[in-house]
């Protein structure tokens, strides 16, 4: 049975989060704070960390630096959670080392499939290095986790400045470099046979952009814009394949991602293949919210062909579908603007 220590400074979250983890079969110890949670980590070592981020006496950050720091307890998986929600906040948490970070509140399927990604991960990383430090030893100065790849990106990429509506890279071109996004949110779309473009996937700051192939420059299948103002850093792609060769630990954590990537793309066509026009415009309503990071009383600031294009309805259809939704009270309508109302409600129409 699998150990995991929580560390959360709020009884009834702390207490319940327990039930649910015991419940699927853990081992889980707690701690109410900080201090008392490094404590009983350099005793117990466990199998997983999950921790609060705003605690008394430690916080979050001050426990991961010091786990950090200590031979015995560095490589224990570590997963956030917390209540900022700020892209800074969770990038801090990332750069300090953190494998996984968990929104409160959080979905129980979540919280148990980060755990068992993890567990999984840090069992494959063992056997590599079973293999691996015979023949090559480790060096001082390897990544760890996926996180200081972006990082290095960060450091060692060329940067580049798009306005809305610039295109990035178009269908067809040579793909020479492969783009973390630092700010804004892009857009990658292809035209069908009808000459309609298909929004196919959206992206925003601290994702991966303009992925291919690594053997060779094989064309872009699709062609990237700007839906507001973008910054790029780049890598080529001879370079990340040089990084990525050395670095095992994050090929494996970027096999991963992309492959929760395929995952949603799928969810998506099937949304677009079988849902109603109304479930479809909902759909995307919410989309377009989480990925430019919208708080419910701000507004998507969004054409309607781009909500169209990834509902995969008309332009007219949407149209008349978001005035029955402002009927309704779900959003509220602000020139080219639009607002959600009523979050909830969006969530279970049909």
């Amino acid at each position: 049975m699998k150990t995991i220590l929580l560390i959360e400074d709020d009884r009834a979250l702390r207490e319940n989060t327990e039930e649910l983890l015991e419940l699927s079969g853990y081992r889980v110890i707690t701690a109410p704070n900080g201090k008392i949670g490094i404590e009983v980590a350099k005793e117990i070592l466990p199998d997983v960390i999950i921790c609060d981020i705003m605690m008394p006496v430690i916080d979050g950050y001050g426990v991961l630096e010091n786990l950090s720091a200590d031979e015995k307890t560095r490589q224990i998986p570590f997963i956030f959670l917390s209540a900022k929600t700020e892209h800074k906040e969770i990038r801090k948490g990332m750069n300090l080392g953190a494998d996984d970070y968990m929104t409160k509140p959080f979905e129980e399927e979540d919280l148990i499939s980060a755990i068992e990604s993890r567990l999984a991960k840090a069992e494959l990383l063992s056997r590599m290095s079973g293999k691996t430090t015979d023949d090559h030893g480790v060096s001082g100065n390897e990544m760890r986790t996926l996180h200081e790849l972006k990082n290095f990106f960060d450091d060692n990429g060329e940067l580049a400045n798009f306005n809305q509506g610039e295109i990035i890279y178009e269908e067809s071109s040579r793909s020479n470099k492969i783009y973390l996004i630092l700010k804004g949110v892009v857009k990658c779309h292809s035209m069908d046979s009808d000459g309609k473009e298909l929004i196919t996937s959206l992206y925003r700051a601290d994702d991966f952009l303009g992925f291919t192939s690594f053997l060779n420059n094989t064309p872009y299948q699709e062609s990237a814009t700007a839906i507001e103002p973008v910054e790029l850093a780049g890598i080529s792609k001879e370079n990340l394949k040089e990084v990525l060769e050395k670095n095992k630990n994050i090929s494996l954590e970027l096999m991963e991602l992309l492959t929760e990537n395929i995952t949603d793309f799928k969810a998506q066509l099937l949304q677009m293949a079988y849902s109603s026009v109304r479930k479809k415009t909902a759909q995307t309503l919410l989309q377009f919210a989480e990925i430019m990071n919208t708080k419910t009383e701000e507004s998507i600031k969004i054409s309607r062909h781009d909500l169209a294009s990834v509902a995969g309805i008309a332009t007219e259809s949407l149209i008349r579908t978001l005035s029955g939704f402002k009927k309704e009270g779900l959003i509220v309508i602000e020139g080219r603007n639009i607002r959600i109302k009523e979050l909830q409600a969006l969530r279970y129409v049909n």
